[in-house]
């Protein structure tokens, strides 16, 4: 069986293996692939691993062989799904990969827009601080989370990760997906609400929805 990964260095920049695809067939890894060399590329492959270059309905047509197609993410809208589906190609993604590391950037993007910690800490390293006639400084308004409501649209599996953070620094949570009523998956401390009254009472919003019409 070949094998071809075509934009092998976002997931592996050097620091992991390939040895269990490598167990499954003639593996081939390139780093990158350009749009105008994917079909060379991934002719005669059944099995391609793809992580943001396109397989789109033209190419699709050109890889006759190809059985499989591995998307390295959790979003897989650069396959034409309904394509590959009539051409008998199975599409697979990796949904959970990083619910824990997404959930934590959006954390750490509000943790800087309300403290601004890079922008104190260079202040305090002038002297700036030093210099104030004042112990409590500060150069940007600051900003507590205790209290306020977080409200998070989309509550799959990142979603109520983020709640579970946002809980945990004493929010409220609203959530808003495909429908109003609780899920089985929600956080007991998360409210469902419609899109407008989260919008109207929330002070924060994060989405983690796909883009959809």
């Amino acid at each position: 069986m070949n094998i071809v990964i075509l934009d092998g260095h976002t997931l592996n920049p050097g620091d992991l293996g390939w040895e269990g695809l490598e167990a499954l067939g003639s593996l081939t890894v390139y780093g990158r692939t350009s749009p105008e060399q994917i079909v060379r590329r991934a002719a005669g492959a059944s099995l391609v691993l793809t992580n943001k270059t396109p397989l789109r309905a033209d190419v699709l047509a050109q890889l006759p062989e190809l059985r499989y197609i591995g998307v390295l993410a959790t979003g897989y809208d650069v396959v034409d799904v309904r394509a590959a589906a009539e051409r008998g190609i199975v599409v697979t993604n990796v949904p959970d990969y990083g619910t824990d590391s997404v959930a934590q950037f959006v954390f750490a993007l509000l943790l800087e827009l309300c403290h601004r910690t890079g922008l104190h800490s260079d202040s305090a390293h002038r002297g700036e601080w030093a210099a104030s006639a004042d112990f409590c400084y500060w150069r940007t308004p600051q900003t507590e989370l205790a209290g306020k409501t977080l409200g998070i649209v989309g509550m799959g599996r990142i979603g109520a990760r983020t709640a579970a953070l946002a809980d945990a620094f004493g929010m409220r949570v609203l959530a808003s997906g495909r429908s109003v009523e609780p899920q089985p998956g929600d956080p007991p401390f998360a409210r469902r609400a419609d899109l407008q009254t989260l919008l109207r009472e929330a002070d924060v919003v994060s989405l983690h929805c796909p883009l959809t019409p």
